[in-house]
């Protein structure tokens, strides 16, 4: 069944390439599809496009799809193109001609725009929790070992000394930035677009604001041309936001990589959570934190992907937009698994709280060393030059019994102001 069908049949080829792995997707879809119908089918009433009798068994009947759905035996057979066909049919089959009016007044084309939309604002909502839960263990993890001194690197030389507490909250803080991607997606995302039906609105005196309160939009997508052609770009704006979250993790999981070798031995995982060899005995791999780097990479370039099927289409309806959903839809269940495995794995974390105590990193020391000269009054520009000339000799004596007190440095973490600055973006 095809909700075009006009009594004549296409190629099998044609159905195969032109439906692609939609169905399977769209059993992700199918109960925001259901939402947006309950929400037409009350408005067409409210409109006197159908009697109220009418509505009372179209959400009788959406409402028994969605227990369906929610008990994962909702199917969209190879006989359908996709959820709109099968639930339609289904509404058809139990109420006759009722069934065929909840087309009224709109296109497969604003049909999937709200349910894909509805579907974003969920995951992002979703994603926003997890990544809240996640930053609220590592400032947890920063607290708990903001003593704990660590090599900090640049170029990845011994540079200066920095802490498991300055680690943890720069990730920390780091998601905060993130969110702000994720919460401007949402915005775009929360914007109705059902009633823009083929891309050009309707004949039909519907009531668009109903529908939007309906469904809990803020506000309207009001020119329809332009409800149309957010479909690409709500999904691009959503890449864009767990794309922020996937460079983080990314980062993370190959911090964690490095420091669980042997060469750098700063941290460590109970066996469980690490990998061995087929033939080397000794191994603890991190395989967990090398695929979620590499799956974050992949996610990384879903904004590409997706300005790539929708760079220079011209305004109005094109089925590349059909290829969207199976870009964006895998990507965001990717990022989901992500920050679910680096949440659970992180909770079992072990440090290393005796690093510096080996000799090699005395030189963490020289600029705190030379700091000090410069505060007994020599010129900061001799004071370099004369602590150059000890390391060069090996005559250097590092001062290890540092402070740093400015805000954000290892001995002042700020992790109030952190916490108050992912609030407020929460609120």
């Amino acid at each position: 069944m095809k909700l075009w069908d006009k009594g004549f049949s296409t190629d099998k080829k044609i159905d195969h390439f032109t439906v692609g792995n939609d169905r399977e997707l769209d059993l992700l879809l199918a109960k925001y599809d259901v939402i947006a119908s309950k929400a037409h089918a009350k408005m067409l009433s409210k409109v006197g496009l159908i009697t109220e009798e009418e509505t009372k068994k179209l959400v009788k009947e959406l409402d028994n799809i969605t227990r369906c759905i929610e008990d994962g035996v909702f199917t969209i057979e190879d006989d359908f193109e996709d959820m709109h066909s099968k639930i339609e049919f289904v509404l058809t089959q139990r109420l006759g001609d009722t069934g065929k009016k909840i087309h009224t007044a709109r296109s497969r084309n604003d049909q999937i725009l709200v349910a894909m939309q509805l579907y974003l604002i969920n995951e992002l909502d979703e994603i926003k929790n997890e990544v809240k839960t996640l930053f609220d263990l590592l400032l947890d993890l920063a607290k708990k070992h903001k003593k704990v001194l660590l090599p900090g690197y640049t170029h990845l030389q011994i540079a200066m000394p920095s802490s498991f507490g300055l680690w943890f909250s720069a990730y920390a803080e780091s998601l905060i930035d993130d969110l702000y991607f994720v919460e401007a997606a949402r915005k775009i995302a929360d914007q109705n677009p059902l009633g823009s039906a083929a891309g050009y609105g309707s004949s039909f005196p519907i009531d668009r604001n109903f529908t939007t309160h309906e469904m809990g939009f803020e506000t309207l997508k009001y020119n329809v041309v332009a409800a149309q052609m957010g479909r690409g770009k709500v999904e691009k704006a959503t890449a864009f936001g767990i794309s922020s979250i996937a460079a983080t993790l990314s980062k993370l999981a190959m911090d964690i990589c490095l420091y669980m070798g042997q060469n750098f031995d700063f941290i460590s995982f109970p066996d469980e959570l690490t990998t061995g060899s087929s033939i080397m005995p000794h191994k603890k791999n991190p395989d967990v934190f090398e695929l979620i780097r590499a799956k974050c990479n992949k996610i990384q370039a879903v904004p590409s992907q997706l300005t790539l099927i929708t760079n220079n289409l011209p305004s109005g309806y094109h089925r590349d937009l059909q290829l969207v959903k199976e870009v964006i839809v895998p990507a965001i269940q990717d990022i989901k698994a992500c920050l679910e495995m680096m949440l659970f794995s992180l909770k079992k974390i072990k440090v290393n709280t005796k690093i510096l105590d080996d000799p090699k990193y005395d030189y963490l020391f020289s600029v705190d060393t030379l700091n000090e000269l410069v505060k007994s009054g020599m010129p900061f520009r001799d004071a370099y030059k004369s602590m150059g000339k000890d390391i060069e000799a090996g005559t250097f004596t590092p001062k290890k019994d540092i402070k740093h007190t400015h805000e954000g440095s290892f001995g002042n973490l700020c992790l109030k102001e952190i916490q108050t600055k992912m609030e407020k973006l929460l609120a």
